[in-house]
């Protein structure tokens, strides 16, 4: 019995653990640039990994269990106004249901399957965006994709009602939703978009702090000026290896996104978590 118990501690010991752990300094500490170094966004959560759709808590629970990681994330809204974990306006691509989501309700989508990317059936279902932030403490961080239909109000709500302020930034693509967000609550982190310095001098205009940025450059290399201007102020690079990029170094190899680090992005958002984060170790 003895000798079952010393494997069984061996086992537990060698198991995968968390890695996430967000400073007293909150988010802004976390994503703080570090010359060198890279942080991994897993876009959409990781759905391109076999078994796995986007937007499932056990996808983001696969990749957690591996690597230190953001995941990037989906939010969406039912006809009865649950706020759900969804990338499409529709349910047919990543689920056995059908119909738009703005028609259905919270209960229908309850009895649906995931499916991953290759179109194969899972056990797993959609989460809620409470269900994810509850389950991300201590094992991810978030940024999350507001999608059209869906008031910041509410996103905002279910941040401050599971605690999560310190472990999600949400997602904006124009100065006037980042804005927003930052009045609905000054102390969240906002991914906001800045392809030059123009971009960066509306956002600052409209009273939004440097420590409350992250500068998503593009899904293309920004120029040297502007990733060292943005350095200087202490905003973390966003760069978007999703689509092209995560194509390149599928030609050239994964040494590719130790060149984006070099060139000045401090965190990756790539469909390709475990290659990137594998290579920029």
């Amino acid at each position: 019995m003895k000798k079952y118990f010393i494997a069984f501690l061996l086992l537990a010991g060698c198991a995968p653990k968390t890695f996430v752990s967000v400073p007293k300094n909150g988010l802004y500490e976390y994503f703080k640039p570090a010359p060198g170094k890279a942080l991994i966004s897993a876009h959409r959560g990781g759905g391109d990994i076999t078994g796995y759709p986007e937007n499932c808590i056990e996808s983001f629970e696969y990749l957690a269990k591996r690597m230190p990681v953001t995941i990037e994330c989906d939010i969406s809204l039912t006809k009865d106004s649950v706020l759900m974990m969804m990338h499409d306006n529709t349910l047919e691509r990543t689920t056995t249901g059908q119909g738009a989501l703005s028609d259905v309700t919270w209960a229908y989508c309850q009895t649906l399957k995931l499916e991953d990317n290759e179109g194969k059936l899972t056990s797993y279902k959609i989460p809620t965006l409470e269900d994810v932030l509850r389950w991300g403490k201590g094992k991810a961080t978030f940024t999350l994709d507001v999608k059209r239909s869906v008031p910041f109000e509410k996103v905002v709500e279910a941040i401050r009602k599971t605690g999560a302020k310190d472990y999600a930034a949400v997602i904006t693509y124009n100065s006037t939703d980042a804005a927003k967000i930052h009045k609905l609550d000054p102390e969240l982190m906002i991914s906001v978009n800045v392809r030059n310095r123009a971009d960066y001098d509306r956002l600052r205009e409209l009273g939004i702090p440097d420590n409350r940025m992250l500068a998503f450059i593009g899904v293309r290399e920004a120029d040297r000026e502007l990733y060292q201007f943005l350095r200087r102020k202490g905003i973390p690079c966003i760069l978007g290896t999703l689509g092209n990029l995560d194509k390149q170094a599928i030609a050239k190899g994964d040494q590719v996104y130790k060149e984006f680090v070099k060139n000045g992005a401090d965190i990756l958002s790539t469909d390709r978590p475990l290659e990137a984060y594998k290579a920029t170790r």
